[in-house]
């Protein structure tokens, strides 16, 4: 399961617009004295994939087939769109002509802090910020945020600005304290093979995965909150996986959940249309939060559960130990029988 890292969300100039990736229509905003153009530009965000589409159809044999690929032969297929599914948090950006001042605001839709970065390429007939002007800001949860506001340049011309904008979930200054060892994310009782743990790292081998743990388990398995939290981003309405990463990397169903201590718990891979919590909800240790699935980068029926932080300016996946018997700690090994307590 690939996460994200810094989502570069936005951009803005008044002489023309760059799109990469997702990118949606324009906005105008216009005052007395200046029309400005904002362009917003999402790359690689996770859980988040393209329209999709199921085909319904008879096989050769007569078989029902339901499948995301339109059949290769001629056969008569029913086409059904698939909902998208809730609408994913976001973090905006604008900014504003009032008076001779251009106002810069950052919006945070997340339940969880987020840090930003503001980049400014082009400033035209606008003072520049003083150079002891930090441009990195963190953003409450659920958050509108005055950044910076910046001084017109007399009555020369209309104020020409671009910009970029990069933001990051997560308090790069949160500490990993945990009050008790992690639940295992499964019924009490049950046992089920660790395949890939650190310091085996066959898929995971990049900061924000060193540390994941991943459990093969039957698609329909119930998970559980290993540590309570709050909700903070659902995916539920990806239903295909691969082995590529470039195309599966970003399309697993997953559940995150803010920690009381800044980390935050992903849950990935999960099955289709399964989730049973929304952004906003307050979970607590063990409850049942979506069934186990096969979803994304995955070449079969796993669990992925990691731990992160916003490790200033990256996300790095942390240790973890789960809970044994009479409250030992079990350190995660590869081949190994966990079972949850």
């Amino acid at each position: 399961m690939k996460s994200d890292a810094w989502k570069m969300a936005g951009s803005a100039s008044t002489s023309g617009r760059a799109c990469l990736g997702r990118c949606r229509p324009a906005i105008y905003l216009r005052s007395k004295s200046s029309a400005l153009l904002i362009s917003a530009i999402l790359l690689g965000i996770s859980g988040i994939s393209l329209p999709q589409a199921l085909y319904k159809y008879r096989g050769p044999d007569g078989e029902w087939v339901f499948t995301d690929r339109a059949p290769e032969t001629e056969a008569l297929a029913e086409v059904r769109d698939l909902p998208s599914g809730l609408k994913k948090p976001e973090v905006s950006l604008a900014y504003r002509l009032v008076g001779r001042k251009i106002q810069f605001h950052a919006t945070n839709d997340f339940h969880a802090p987020v840090e930003l970065v503001l980049v400014l390429d082009v400033l035209e007939n606008v003072e520049r910020p003083p150079p002891d002007q930090s441009m990195d800001w963190l953003l409450p949860p659920r958050s509108q945020t005055e950044l910076l506001q910046l001084d017109a340049v007399g009555d020369v011309g209309v104020p020409d600005i671009s910009y970029r904008f990069l933001y990051l979930l997560g308090d790069p200054n949160a500490e990993h304290r945990p009050h008790r060892p992690y639940r295992a994310p499964f019924s009490i009782a049950n046992k089920f093979m660790v395949s890939q743990a650190f310091p085996i790292q066959v898929t995971h081998n990049t900061a924000d995965s060193y540390y994941a743990v991943d459990f093969a388990m039957p698609v329909g398995t119930d998970v559980y909150a290993a540590r309570g939290g709050t909700v903070i981003e659902v995916a539920s309405t990806n239903f295909r996986a691969g082995s590529d990463p470039a195309e599966q990397g970003t399309s697993a169903n997953l559940v995150r959940i803010l920690h009381d201590d800044g980390t935050i718990g992903v849950y990935a891979h999960l099955n289709w249309n399964t989730i049973r919590v929304r952004p906003g909800d307050e979970v607590k240790r063990g409850e049942y939060i979506a069934d186990s699935g096969n979803t994304g980068f995955s070449s079969g029926p796993h669990l992925h559960f990691v731990v992160l932080r916003n490790g200033g300016g990256h996300l790095e996946s942390l240790p973890i130990v789960f809970e044994g018997p009479n409250e030992t700690e079990v350190t995660p090994d590869l081949g190994q029988q966990l079972a949850a307590y």
